[in-house]
């Protein structure tokens, strides 16, 4: 499997590179920093680009199996950062031949209870709440594109957090999964198991899922 990957530097990100090179995959990992990016196994191509300009990376991708996109708007500082992307990169991979587009999502746009949003309960975090607002607006720019590229948009659960990797998750749509004791969790590297396997599998086209234990 040929895998372009952005935000390979970020904490989610590498967990989903370390998983694809356990499965023997080949990944272009496109950065802004390469500085940030050291590893020495020969499968992974280091590119420098900017996934808010196409003609960063359209080269780099051509001949990929799938884009995986794993990006963060804190840099930005800005809602409006990830929608744009995503709308970007929507509009740029039929230029390079990829059909194939699976996002890290976010989970404040599942449902918590039937109409209200994770990221409306009162006790959700202040700080993450741009993070959150501006995945679900880039969920909305997935739902709305018309065009060729089958893209699925991966949510976690609640919880994502550092933890073993278990190789055992849960596959749910839109409301938020939680296990008997009423914890919504999921550890990184089974989030990344869960994600490749989607792209494994090439299931789960033109939707939103979430996974969690």
């Amino acid at each position: 499997m040929k895998i372009a990957l952005f935000g390979a530097t970020g904490h989610v990100g590498h967990a989903i590179l370390d998983e694809a090179l356990s499965r023997g995959d080949d990944v272009t990992a496109i950065v802004r920093d390469a500085s940030r990016l050291a590893n020495p196994d020969p499968r992974v191509k280091v590119v420098v680009g900017d996934i808010a300009e196409p003609k960063t990376w359209l080269d780099a991708v051509r001949g990929s199996d799938v884009v995986v996109v794993s990006i963060s708007a804190r840099r930005d500082n800005s809602n409006d950062a990830i929608p744009a992307k995503a709308a970007a990169v929507l509009e740029a991979l039929p230029q390079a031949g990829v059909k194939r587009l699976v996002w890290v999502g976010g989970a404040g746009s599942l449902e918590a209870a039937p109409g209200v949003l994770v990221v409306d309960d009162p006790n959700f975090p202040e700080a993450w709440k741009p993070e959150a607002l501006g995945q679900a607006k880039a969920l909305d720019v997935f739902r709305q594109y018309k065009g060729d590229v089958e893209w699925t948009f991966i949510s976690p659960a609640a919880l994502l957090e550092d933890g073993p990797r278990t190789g055992k998750y849960r596959v749910g749509g839109d409301q938020l999964l939680v296990d008997a004791n009423g914890k919504s969790h999921i550890s990184v590297p089974d989030y990344a198991v869960a994600l490749l396997d989607r792209v494994a599998k090439n299931d789960a086209r033109k939707q939103r899922i979430t996974v969690a234990y």
